[in-house]
């Protein structure tokens, strides 16, 4: 997107954007969250459609790394996020999937769906027509690089693997009794190293995201340095 086009698509919105990104495990979602609680914006977890696409490829035996077949998939699919009190509501095709996409299988589909670059195209379009008014808070991996460049304000959530690992066991959402800590940090660095390394998209803060990295703070602190920067970057962009 050139500065032009980002300038015009800029002028086109009545709010901000703030955009969260970051690897696996960081925190995105729960910030995001209290984010859009915070100043009264819409939170849009990009995330959640990866993982929706991810389980109609299992309902439907596609291949995780069948890019084709996958992109054909995206042609017939209707994934939908409904902002809600407690998170985003997921339908896919009209059908309420919001806990089945929690589930770890369906997770670890999607980071492979997400590596191709057909799929992060069509995903990358839906999102910014999610967002083209504005006043959402939208997280994933590529949204202050490719879906929101232009987005006023950029944060980059990072923490280190082996904490992200302990806080994702720790959570124990829909938990299988054969995850374990270290199985959580092995998927940490296996997903950071697909998501780091991918052609489409590489995970990578935003040349001007302001980087956070939680490893030694605590939720409160993160919280709070996050209002202080969306704040910050607000009254700039206002000037």
């Amino acid at each position: 997107m050139t500065e032009a086009v980002q300038s015009n698509a800029r002028a086109d919105r009545r709010l901000p954007v703030i955009a969260i990104d970051g690897p696996a495990g960081a925190g995105k979602s729960t910030l995001a969250a209290h984010l859009a609680r915070r100043f009264g914006f819409l939170n849009l977890e990009t995330g959640a459609m990866y993982r929706a696409l991810a389980l109609k490829a299992i309902e439907l035996d596609i291949g995780f790394d069948d890019e084709a077949a996958l992109a054909a998939l995206t042609t017939t699919t209707t994934i939908q996020l409904q902002p809600q009190q407690e998170g985003n509501r997921v339908l896919l095709d009209g059908l309420d999937v919001t806990q089945r996409v929690r589930d770890r299988d369906v997770a670890e589909a999607a980071s492979r769906v997400s590596m191709h670059p057909r799929v992060r195209t069509w995903m990358v379009a839906q999102q910014q027509a999610m967002g083209a008014k504005g006043g959402v808070v939208m997280e994933g991996r590529d949204i202050g690089t490719k879906v929101f460049p232009d987005a006023e304000v950029k944060i980059f959530l990072d923490a280190a693997p082996e904490v992200r690992g302990q806080r994702r066991f720790q959570q124990g959402v829909r938990a299988q009794s054969a995850v374990t800590k270290e199985s959580e940090i092995v998927a940490m660095r296996e997903r950071d190293a697909r998501d780091r390394s991918r052609a489409a998209s590489p995970l990578e803060p935003a040349a001007d995201s302001v980087l956070l990295d939680s490893t030694s703070m605590t939720f409160e602190e993160v919280m709070a340095r996050s209002e202080e920067i969306v704040r910050q970057k607000l009254a700039v962009t206002s000037l």
